[in-house]
């Protein structure tokens, strides 16, 4: 499975891992994404949201 919010679309970053020698290998940084209900068109849903949205209140949560 993708590791993308489905709200904002944020996906991994990619960069380097480097050793004090310098050597440069490929690594991912991987959005801290979180499995909450949250309300789609009235119904609840389980849906991915990064920590981002889910702080700045960009989906609406669904009653417990």
């Amino acid at each position: 499975m993708a590791r993308i919010c489905d709200v904002c679309g944020k996906r991994p970053g990619f960069g380097h891992n480097v050793s004090h020698a310098n050597n440069k290998t490929n690594r991912r940084w991987y959005p801290n994404l979180q499995t909450v209900r949250v309300l789609v068109e009235g119904r609840p849903r389980r849906i991915r949201a990064c920590t981002q949205c889910l702080k700045s209140n960009r989906v609406q949560k669904a009653p417990a």
